[in-house]
């Protein structure tokens, strides 16, 4: 969230309206939700609403960021591969879940709108990365990975096969299948 110089936000106010965004967003999907219709259930005007986002997917993406930001916290058991086991099956949870769909969505609208593609990439997708590679460089420093481990690549061969499945093949993402995957991967990375 980049607000625009003057004044502070007031947070009760931003809150109100990332809450309303996000509400919003799970009530009727990307394409209905409006700058007007998050103004209304905020209780605010659009005119601050466009003070503190340039438009209608800035605010929605703010207040999806600022929902699955919660439901993802980064593990921390002291065992890299369960760490892993872990962040991989909540986030498949998640993804699988109403709140994730929203999440398709998103992808899928930045099909066509590539300031909300990148907006994403930027906000979400590369920072949940480095959070990976803080739970894998652990792993690193512990001595429970090769020494010589892609992090990248690493990341993507646990995390791909996630997004091929919810995207493109239908596949079941289940709890069982996420344990075989990172149990997989984690064969050839110990």
């Amino acid at each position: 969230m980049q607000g625009k110089r003057g004044r502070p936000r007031n947070m009760v106010t931003q809150n109100s309206i990332l809450t309303a965004s996000y509400d919003l967003l799970l009530e009727s999907g990307f394409g209905a939700v409006t700058v007007e219709k998050i103004a209304d259930l905020a209780k605010v005007s659009k005119a601050t609403i466009y003070k503190w986002w340039p438009n209608k997917a800035a605010v929605v993406m703010d207040g999806f960021l600022s929902a699955a930001a919660a439901r993802l916290p980064v593990p921390d058991t002291g065992s890299v591969y369960k760490d892993m086991l872990e962040h991989a099956t909540n986030m498949a949870r998640f993804m699988t879940s109403r709140e994730g769909s929203i999440f398709l969505e998103i992808i899928g609208e930045g099909q066509v709108d590539s300031a909300l593609a990148d907006a994403f990439r930027t906000r979400y997708i590369q920072p949940r990365r480095l959070e990976v590679r803080g739970v894998l460089d652990k792993g690193l420093r512990r001595g429970e990975l090769k020494k010589n481990l892609d992090i990248a690549l690493c990341t993507d061969l646990i995390y791909g096969p996630i997004f091929y499945r919810l995207l493109v093949s239908g596949d079941p993402v289940d709890d069982n299948y996420v344990k075989q995957l990172v149990t997989h991967v984690f064969e050839g990375i110990i």
